[in-house]
């Protein structure tokens, strides 16, 4: 059977009927369910049983308490992202690289650190590793030349770990004796701790050189290469 669910009136409900002088329907309804649902006058408590006593009181007020404590306790917000700076490196080579052979592959090396920060020249001095994983961004620009006179193709492609990385090349074409070309390209890469990043070259004459010169009045030092190093993506 449902039980005797007890519901106070509307606040629209008057509680003495105007008609009768007596309590209204709904609010006799009302208490006499109140009178019911309490025992009809056969219990055993007393008004005095529900009072609180004062020790249960404090007690409720210290359980409140430790519950404010705990709550306060709690960062609404997430604690605040600690930035960790990206790693970066900066390098140079103050020297002319030539070729020995034709066609044949030789790192590009760098002979001077400009700045660095989890970004480190290894040995040989080619090779460019990161110490943290992310995604790399290599920007390269180098001072091809030709020391005699015809027309001479030169490369250049990326290598991670030894390895020559697919469509990374490009090709420069030199005519001429001093014949000065300079290229420049930047590529992105996803490294791990420990692997490294070298610049490979080749050219089908030997004649065809990576070139340096020192300042002048002019202008400052031509390092034959150039890279900088920025970790895009921690």
């Amino acid at each position: 059977m449902p039980s005797n669910i007890t519901r106070i009136p509307a606040p629209r409900v008057p509680l003495i009927d105007e008609r009768t002088g007596l309590v209204s329907r709904e609010w006799f309804r009302f208490f006499n369910n109140l009178f019911v649902l309490t025992g009809s006058g056969t219990n055993q408590f007393t008004l005095n049983d529900f009072e609180i006593q004062p020790d249960a009181l404090a007690q409720t007020e210290s359980a409140l308490g430790d519950i404010q404590s705990q709550i306060q306790a709690l960062q609404l917000l997430p604690p605040p992202q600690q930035i960790v700076p990206a790693d970066y490196g900066s390098f140079y080579d103050t020297t002319t690289q030539v070729a020995a052979a034709i066609n044949t592959p030789y790192p590009v090396t760098f002979n001077t650190t400009v700045v660095a920060k989890g970004v480190r020249r290894g040995t040989p001095t080619s090779r460019i590793y990161a110490n943290r994983p992310g995604v790399y961004n290599f920007a390269f620009s180098i001072q091809f030349d030709k020391t005699s006179g015809g027309t001479a193709l030169a490369y250049v492609w990326a290598r991670l770990n030894g390895v020559n990385v697919s469509n990374t090349a490009s090709q420069i074409r030199i005519q001429g004796n001093n014949g000065e070309i300079f290229c420049a390209a930047n590529l992105f890469f996803e490294m791990s701790n420990g692997d490294y990043f070298e610049l490979m070259w080749a050219a089908d004459d030997t004649s065809v050189q990576l070139l340096a010169e020192a300042a002048t009045a002019v202008h400052p030092g031509i390092p034959s290469v150039i890279l900088t190093v920025n970790q895009v993506n921690i």
